[in-house]
Parts: C-alpha cells; structure tokens; sequence
C-alpha cells in the first residue's frame, strides 16, 4: 500500500520528525487518517516510533524519505513520469484551440476567395487560369518570435520574460478567453483546516466556537448556531471534546493537537477565509478583444460560406479546398458558434458564482469581528478554555522505548548484569 503523499509532504515540511497531531495540523487531515497513515509510511518507509514516558508516540523518518519510497514504489515513480507528460500534454491541449482557430478561419476564407473569384472569372480571359491568380491573405501577429509559443516549456524557458510582459502568449490567450485560468478556490478546503488546525494549535488545543466560526462555510441558523452545532464537523476531524463550563458555555479541548515533536512558534492566520474571486480570463485586454475579434470574424465568416455553399453545386464544380469545406462545414460553423457562446455563458456564470462568493466572505468577517471587541460572554468562555491549554514537547529525554534502540531493554540487560556481578562477587567471597 502506497503511503498518502499529503502526509509524506507534511513530514518533509516539518523535518522529519512528528506526532500526528504535528501531520494534523500541517495538513489538515482527519486526525484518524493522519495517524493510519503515519503507521503506513513509518513502515513502508523505515521510519521508527518513539514513545514517551506520557504514552505520546513520535514518528522519525530518515531525510532521504522521499528517495526511499520512490525506489520503492512503481505508482510513485509514475506518477512523477506522468506529472512530466501531462505538463507537455496540457499545453498542447491550450495551444490547440488558437490553432483550430486560425485553421478554421484560413479555411473558410480561402474558400469563399476561391468561389468569390471562380464566380467572377471572365470565361475568355481567365480559362487558363482557373482557380484564380495570387491571393493576399492577412497576417494575424501572435508577436515577435512566434516560435516560441509552440515550446512546451515555454512556462519555464521564459518565465522571466514572462514576468517582464506580464501576458500569456496569444495561443494560450485563446484557451484563456474560452475556458478562464481554472478554480481560483481549489485547494479551499485543504486550506480551510490546515487554518483550523492551526489556530487550535495557536490557543494550545483549547478554543471556543466564536474562534472557528470564521473559518467555515455555514454555522446554521437559529437553534443549530446557538447549540453550535457547526462544531461536529471539527470535533470529528481533530478529534476534539466538548467541554461545558459551570455557567453551561461549550469549549472544545483537542488533546492530540497539545502534543508536539519539536518547539514550534505560534503561526500567522488570516483572521477570516477568504475565497478568491473568479476571474474571467488572465489575458490581458487587448488579447480577449483580439480573441473575442477573431472569433466574431470566424463566425460570420462561416456563415457566409454556408450561404455560399447552400446548393452544394458549387462544391462539387471546384472541389479541393471548396469541397473539404463543405465536407467539414457543420463543424466549422459548430466550433464558431462554440468559440462565442462559451466565454459568455461563462461570463455570467463567473458572475453569479463572484457573488455568492462576496456574501461568504462579508458572512465570515461578521464572525471574525466579534473576537475584535468580544463581549463578557464570550470573554468568559475564552477565559474557562484557557484551562485546558496545554503544549507537550516530546524530546530525545522524555523518551522510554524506540523502535530503534529499545531503552527498556537495554535497561533490563544492564540489571541483569549488574545482579551477575553481584552474585559472582558473592561466591568469591
């Protein structure tokens, strides 16, 4: 069984030696899952545990782990070889799209010249020269040294021009324009906890609910927000206790999040989660006119040649090129419409979708704001959770058993010798 890469990158993260409220926190895992899968790495991986006079266990790897376990697992070493591929792969999939463009409009203008000049040629004059004399046909600039669009590690060869310009290329412009730059909010909820965890591990595994509350989507209305009930989620996946104080107010106790490998500082949170906005695309202006421009040419284009091509006589006369277009006209006609429709569905979609995300976000900085001036209330809740603030440092002293050096029986050898030189001394006597 292949080890959870989340849980290798957080011991790596945290140098190799770790509770699995450490790998919690870290990655914002559920506590059980950290655990298990802590077990599965240290064996998979020769790491070792340490236990602690307390019971607490620590996880140590070696620092070549992820070497170890590449050499060792097949899935692992192609999944690196496929990340590799898929890179090169994916940029062929967003330059494609501008080339089918520039391809379709080519097309379909090559076409309606061809049957615009077979239609107005002099049966005396032209006779020898059917298919019409040398056609100007206008270049489209895609910038100086075009070539380099079609590298695929163009992201990496020229990232500091890219810097410089600030621009995608036109062809990666294209893609851009019709589908956007992807989910500004992918990694939410591995952010969402990884927060949370966090600011459980800040307040030293003992919080009150108003300090979580910002971090979450929803906390209910009515009797579900004022029994907070937006808590079970958390409690499940830290592993947490509900506490009640004398005057019946909860605090949550998270005992496995008390307890680290090593003396770690408070961290920095946001005060609330904030989700991104979506953007539409991040071509700049001039490149979304240009695409929107050549999309709109693509489209009329293609209708005139349907107007064109509408007896399917003509096609058959002139063949070549004329008849390859008539063969793939409801696909050009479909990829025209296509290239519109798609950025302005999406457009409003985008917009939609940026609002509900407004209301999230003004939603959570209500919540953060009440921890700015708390009342007595929530001051004396504050004040009752303290009590169970803890932060237990397992060090190579607190340590009674290893998997690699076991003390207790290096202890018990040492008494059964020291008993055998007390009896021999004995004997001699």
């Amino acid at each position: 069984m292949a080890p959870n890469p989340t849980i290798i990158q957080a011991v790596e993260q945290l140098g190799y030696r770790v509770t699995v409220g450490d790998v919690a926190t870290q990655s914002g895992l559920n506590v059980s899952l950290a655990q298990q899968g802590l077990l599965t790495l240290a064996s998979e991986a020769g790491g070792h545990m340490q236990v602690a006079e307390s019971g607490e266990i620590v996880y140590q790897f070696p620092k070549n782990l992820h070497t170890v376990l590449r050499n060792k697992f097949w899935r692992l070493r192609l999944q690196a070889w496929w990340q590799k591929v898929w890179r090169v792969l994916f940029y062929l999939i967003r330059i494609s799209f501008g080339i089918v463009l520039l391809l379709s409009i080519a097309i379909i203008f090559l076409s309606i010249v061809i049957i615009i000049s077979a239609a107005n040629r002099d049966n005396d004059n032209r006779s020898d020269h059917s298919g019409g004399g040398m056609m100007y046909m206008p270049r489209f600039w895609i910038g100086p040294n075009w070539y380099w669009f079609f590298y695929p590690d163009y992201g990496t060869r020229y990232q500091r021009r890219r810097r410089e310009t600030s621009e995608l290329n036109f062809l990666e412009a294209i893609f851009s324009f019709l589908f956007g730059d992807g989910n500004p909010n992918a990694d939410l909820e591995e952010q969402r906890w990884q927060t949370i965890g966090t600011i459980i591990r800040n307040n030293q595994g003992a919080v009150v609910a108003e300090q979580i509350a910002p971090y979450l989507d929803e906390v209910g209305t009515g009797y579900a927000q004022e029994y907070e009930d937006y808590m079970l989620p958390v409690l499940t996946r830290f592993n947490g206790q509900p506490v009640v104080s004398p005057q019946g107010q909860l605090v949550y106790h998270f005992p496995e999040l008390q307890v680290s490998a090593l003396q770690r500082r408070s961290r920095s949170v946001a005060p609330y989660l904030q989700e991104s906005l979506w953007r539409f695309s991040a071509a700049s202006s001039g490149q979304i006119a240009l695409a929107a421009g050549l999309g709109l040419l693509n489209f009329v284009g293609a209708v005139f040649l349907g107007s064109l091509l509408a007896d399917g006589a003509v096609a058959a006369e002139l063949g070549g090129l004329v008849a390859f277009a008539q063969g793939i006209y409801w696909l050009l006609l479909g990829y025209g419409t296509a290239f519109l429709a798609v950025p302005l569905v999406r457009y409003f979609w985008i917009k939609w979708r940026n609002r509900q995300i407004s209301d999230r976000n003004h939603q959570r900085q209500l919540r953060a704001g009440t921890l700015v001036n708390p009342d007595a209330t929530l001051q004396q809740k504050m004040s009752y959770a303290q009590q169970f603030s803890a932060n237990t440092v397992i060090t190579q002293e607190d340590l009674i058993y290893t998997t690699e050096t076991d003390l207790l029986e290096q202890e018990s050898s040492d008494k059964i010798d020291a008993e055998w030189q007390r009896r021999l001394r004995r004997s001699d006597s």
